[in-house]
């Protein structure tokens, strides 16, 4: 049961993480966005981690989706073309490379995974205290600055919003 259920959340994972690059429109993206990080989570609930599920839930499918929606709607995103020097075909034959390049890096790796036993997960793996040590210790760094991300992220569209009202 456990391998199905993986191999089924692993290709819902992969049709909402192209819908996600491939759609048009970007609301309908962000919701794609949501799904993918809501299967997710529950991978993290077949992997035991029952707190980074929650996490992963209430921080990124709640509020930075609802930054996200913010930022898109303020920006009244419409069928408006993008100008640019770069003609369409060039840009998709360089997302193409980058794309396929990446496929390579995947493929690469893991064919060069060992394979063997599954081993159990630490005690504790996944839980509140663990979560916190390791994000409040080693990561504190990158996690301050993933909020200033953040933060920069929200004034840059009001920002550009407005100046286009003007």
């Amino acid at each position: 049961m456990g391998t199905f259920a993986f191999l089924v959340l692993a290709a819902l994972l992969i049709g909402s993480a192209l819908a996600v690059v491939l759609h048009p429109n970007p609301v309908k993206s962000a919701m794609a966005l949501v799904a993918t990080l809501f299967l997710l989570a529950i991978v993290f609930v077949l992997l035991g981690a029952h707190m980074i599920a929650v996490l992963q839930i209430i921080v990124y499918t709640g509020a930075i989706m609802v930054l996200f929606l913010f930022v898109i709607m303020l920006l009244n995103l419409g069928d408006e073309e993008v100008p640019t020097e770069w003609p369409r075909v060039v840009l998709r034959g360089l997302a193409g490379m980058a794309g396929a390049l990446m496929a390579l890096q995947l493929v690469r790796l893991v064919a060069g995974a060992p394979l063997g036993r599954m081993v159990d997960a630490p005690e504790g793996y996944g839980g509140a205290l663990m979560v916190a040590r390791s994000l409040f210790t080693d990561y504190v760094l990158p996690f301050e600055l993933t909020g200033l991300l953040l933060l920069v992220a929200v004034i840059g569209p009001v920002v550009l919003a407005q100046r286009r009202g003007r």
